[in-house]
Order: structure tokens, then sequence, then C-alpha cells
């Protein structure tokens, strides 16, 4: 069994389309892979599908003995390796999950669109966007009282500085649920220990983070500040802080 042209055609430029809607939403949120990365993820998975479906012919098939679908299944393999490419640890914070799962979803979906399955493709982009765009939005209506957050503080090593760092936190309504203390090294920069701070943050839904930055950038002693895994605060002044 063979497809005509316009079959993949059709087959493709709905790759092309379904992996695109999904690549804008990441896209939109400026998300390691984009628009063109699901789009190509989408309309290679089809293209593959498509060649082990139909590329081989039924003699060449049934002469060797061979599955077509074996070639089809190695690409969740593939994507696998392209998904974890997504993910990044950054500053007690890792980020990516939902841009790897989005890619190997899109993947299914040109899987599917290759073999002519058109409405799991459908249903499935439908799915897709909706827990990428609603229940995104849901999830932040139910959090909005309270959420964790993660909060990384790089600074030098000098007596009192976690007990004005509690103080700051304290004044803000924010509850310390866990604290990974990482002692550095001698700086000469600084002449002095660097140690970094990795705190677990129950935070109030009516929190500025900002405001937070701002306030903590005051402490003495105080290097760095990174904000779920965003860095905010830098400081390469080797001199005495405000306090």
């Amino acid at each position: 069994m063979s497809l005509g042209i316009e079959e993949v055609f059709l087959r493709l430029i709905l790759a092309v389309i379904l992996g695109g809607l999904v690549g804008f939403e990441r896209e939109a949120h400026n998300r390691p892979a984009g628009f063109r990365t699901h789009i190509l993820v989408c309309v290679g998975s089809a293209l593959i599908m498509i060649v082990s479906a139909y590329g081989f012919g039924e003699n060449f098939v049934e002469l060797y003995d061979l599955d077509p679908s074996r070639i089809a299944a190695s690409v969740i393999t593939g994507i696998g390796f392209l998904g974890a490419g997504t993910i990044i640890r950054q500053k007690g914070t890792i980020q990516g999950l939902t841009t790897a799962a989005g890619i190997w979803v899109v993947s299914g979906i040109g899987l599917a669109i290759g073999i002519g399955h058109y409405a799991g493709a459908l249903i499935t982009t439908v799915l897709v966007l909706v827990s990428l765009f609603v229940l995104n939005r849901v999830d932040h209506l139910l959090l909005s009282g309270t959420k964790y957050c993660r909060l990384w503080i790089k600074a030098k090593d000098s007596p009192g500085l976690l007990g004005n760092i509690g103080m700051v936190l304290g004044d803000m309504n924010i509850n310390i649920k866990k604290i990974d203390l990482h002692p550095g090294e001698y700086d000469e920069t600084y002449s002095s220990d660097l140690v970094t701070l990795d705190f677990k943050v129950r935070i109030p839904g009516y929190l500025n983070h900002q405001e937070l930055i701002n306030s903590l950038s005051q402490v003495k002693g105080i290097l760095e500040i990174s904000w779920q895994g965003q860095e905010l605060f830098y400081s390469d002044e080797n001199q005495e802080d405000p306090f």
C-alpha cells in the first residue's frame, strides 16, 4: 500500500499546523523549545511514520519479514533525548519539564498524523492546548492564597547573616520551610568565605517578589539573589554593604 502525493502533503501540512499550535504557546512564554522546534518535531515524526508504514512496500516487508512499526517506535526514544536538553537545573529550581513533555506529546501527535489517525491527533492537540492555556490559569487561581517558591542567595559568610535574612522574610509574611546551606571557599576578591543559601519558602499570594529582592539586597554581605531560578540581583562591589 502506498500514499499519493496529495495525502502525503495533507498529513505533513496538518503536522505543521498542530505542532505549531502547541509550539506557539511555548514561544509565547519564552521557553527553550518554541514554535519552530515543535513544528520540526511534529513534521519529522509524521514523516517517519509515513516512511515506516508506506515507504517499503508490501512485497519488501513480506520478503524480509520486517516490522515497519519499529522505526516509528524509535522516535519516542530519540525525542526523550531532545526533551532532556530542555530541562535545566538552575540555582535550586528545575525548569523545562513542561516543555520537554510538550515535545514528547507533539511527537506522538506527528506519529498519529503520519499513520492517518487524524481524530486522535486533533483531540490530543485540543487537550494539550487546554492543559497549557486553561489549566495553567486554574492552577494560579487555586494557589493564589499561598504557594511554594525557591529563593537562592550567595553571600559573604558573616555572623548574623541568616538572622538578617530571616527578619526580612518574616516582615513580608514569608514562611521558611527548608534551608540548604552550602559553604564555599575563601574568595580573595571579597576577602571572605562565601556561602550559598537555598530556601524553600511559602509566600502569600499578594507578595511582590521585586520588593522582596530589593529588601534582601540591602542586607549586609549578600552578593547574588535568584528567585525561582532567575537571577534578579547581582553585586560585584568589593565594599561594605549599606547596613
